[in-house]
């Protein structure tokens, strides 16, 4: 069968001198693992398009086994993320992230929005790095089926209190009179940074990164949003640490 999608590259791998393995993001199928024959060729039109990072128009040939590439043109690629390591290293975590979150051989339009539209934030620079990473991890953890409860307090019914607890483990919130602090890795979170983790939840795709913090209340977003994607997923990703030794 052959088909056309547009599809984001993940990860890309060199099979034998002159193949590649990828893994794509496409929002018609969402993740599928496809092989593109001499693409690692300078002189060859699929080299670019099928380069990591690169948003691509694909024509795959499905077999009973596997994904082939035919022809492929590059829609966008993020070069600015290539010149800064720093960005390099987190985009490749978004990736990580798409691969360990997103569907295989099922849509994932939406994902794929969130994921372009993530990288061209960060590659523009036109939002914090760690605003850009709390909004997908917890807008795909969402998309995943496992939206947390941020309305209220859990136990006493309170939507707001001088600091709340947010409990990875539970994807709730307590409050401190409820002994929020005893939940095992809960994480506090003022008014501000409560209401932005709230924010990355419910708000309109098209208002999902229209917010700003204070650097403390990014951080408190971040562990936040951190702790309960890797609870979800119970994965440590590898390239959020060397993103995280990079940036020091």
């Amino acid at each position: 069968m052959k088909f056309q999608t547009d599809g984001l590259i993940l990860r890309e791998m060199s099979i034998g001198e002159s193949d590649r393995l990828l893994y794509i993001l496409t929002g018609s199928d969402g993740v599928i693992k496809a092989f593109a024959k001499g693409a690692k060729s300078i002189k060859s039109g699929k080299c670019a398009p099928t380069s990591l990072l690169s948003y691509s128009r694909l024509t795959v040939y499905k077999t009973r086994d596997s994904f082939n590439i035919g022809d492929a043109r590059s829609l966008r690629i993020f070069s600015r993320l290539r010149s800064d390591v720093r960005k390099m290293c987190l985009a490749q975590y978004f990736c990580e992230l798409a691969m360990t979150v997103c569907p295989r051989e099922a849509p994932a339009e939406k994902q794929l929005r969130l994921i372009l539209n993530s990288l061209y934030l960060l590659s523009e620079s036109k939002r914090d790095e760690r605003l850009i990473k709390a909004c997908l991890e917890m807008r795909l953890t969402a998309m995943a089926g496992y939206t947390p409860d941020l309305l209220m307090c859990g136990s006493c019914g309170a939507y707001t209190a001088p600091t709340m607890f947010f409990v990875p483990a539970s994807g709730r919130l307590e409050c401190a009179d409820c002994g929020g602090a005893r939940n095992k890795g809960a994480v506090p979170l003022g008014a501000a940074a409560l209401t932005a983790l709230r924010h990355t939840v419910y708000a309109d795709d098209d208002r999902l990164f229209s917010f700003s913090l204070t650097d403390e209340g990014l951080d408190a977003l971040n562990t936040a949003s951190e702790s309960y994607i890797k609870y979800r997923f119970e994965k440590d990703f590898k390239t959020l640490a060397f993103y995280k030794t990079v940036a020091g």
